[in-house]
């Protein structure tokens, strides 16, 4: 793997893990409400640094066609970046705030001579995309574009030329590889997105950043702010939950090891429905 010079050194939050052109004081996506700046201060790392300390990406397979990606040790906030294997090329989703020989191996393998596309839910989980992007250019010989929400384009803090900003179109989809289509329903940020996937059973896979997210008992959740603990209206999260709907999908896979195995397209409508009821005051009785 060609390790950045220091000439063309960038940044990487240590909190978010999200790669930046300058070294700003304060990362501006960890201070929003959404995130969090740590109480010690902001604090900053490099991609040889972060070699430098033994990390590592490691593969697992989630299901046929399927692959899960993580950095060991966590990097920023420990997001599982997951890779879709179709016969025309791969999507990397949500990429890691670190990348390595293994990681891109396994991308490359993934695409089998075909495209290679990375994008992210939103902002949280740029990671490092613009260099994932040019060390799979690298590998392939192809362009990699990275795909960036037009409503979240303004977080985008390493501007690039392989950076694509997109805007759905009237049914709010973008297909970028076939039986592969991006969904903006919004929600958590304006341009939150989740991929489609027919997958390889052809019964239908959500990968579904932390736009709704899986919970230990296999329902979904809907926040504004995981870690603040800031909740979304009833009304935003019934028109998530609607939007995404509109495909039929089997599984759900969240942004971190949150899976719902099964009938996640109905769990994903029930939950939507008990939070908007809570949100209402339909439960207040039982408070």
């Amino acid at each position: 793997m060609s390790i950045p010079t220091p000439a063309d050194t960038f940044w990487i939050c240590r909190t978010c893990a999200v790669e930046h052109a300058d070294r700003p004081d304060v990362c501006a996506i960890c201070a929003d409400e959404r995130q969090w700046v740590p109480a010690t201060g902001q604090e900053w790392t490099t991609l040889a640094e972060l070699t430098a300390e033994g990390l590592a990406v490691e593969v697992a397979e989630l299901e046929p066609d399927l692959l899960a990606l993580h950095a060991a040790p966590q990097v920023g906030i420990g997001q599982q970046a997951k890779v879709v294997r179709t016969p025309a090329g791969a999507l990397l989703w949500d990429p890691l705030g670190f990348v390595d020989d293994a990681g891109v191996a396994a991308v490359v393998s993934a695409a089998g001579g075909g495209d290679v596309v990375v994008a992210a839910s939103h902002p949280h989980m740029f990671g490092v995309q613009v260099e994932w992007s040019r060390l799979l250019a690298e590998a392939t010989g192809r362009d990699v574009p990275v795909l960036v929400s037009e409503a979240d384009a303004g977080w985008v803090a390493r501007p690039d030329a392989v950076i694509e900003t997109w805007s759905p179109g009237a049914d709010g989809e973008r297909e970028v590889l076939p039986g592969v289509v991006l969904s903006q329903p919004g929600g958590h940020f304006p341009g939150s997105t989740v991929v489609h996937w027919t997958g390889a059973d052809g019964r239908g896979v959500l990968l579904s950043g932390d736009t709704i997210f899986a919970n230990p008992d296999r329902t979904a959740s809907f926040m504004r702010s995981y870690p603040n603990r800031i909740p979304l209206s009833g009304a935003v999260v019934t028109r998530v939950a609607e939007h995404v709907a509109r495909r039929p999908f089997d599984r759900l896979y969240n942004n971190f090891d949150g899976v719902i195995p099964a009938d996640a397209r109905e769990v994903v409508l029930r939950s939507a429905e008990r939070h908007a009821a809570w949100a209402r005051g339909d439960f207040d009785h039982l408070t």
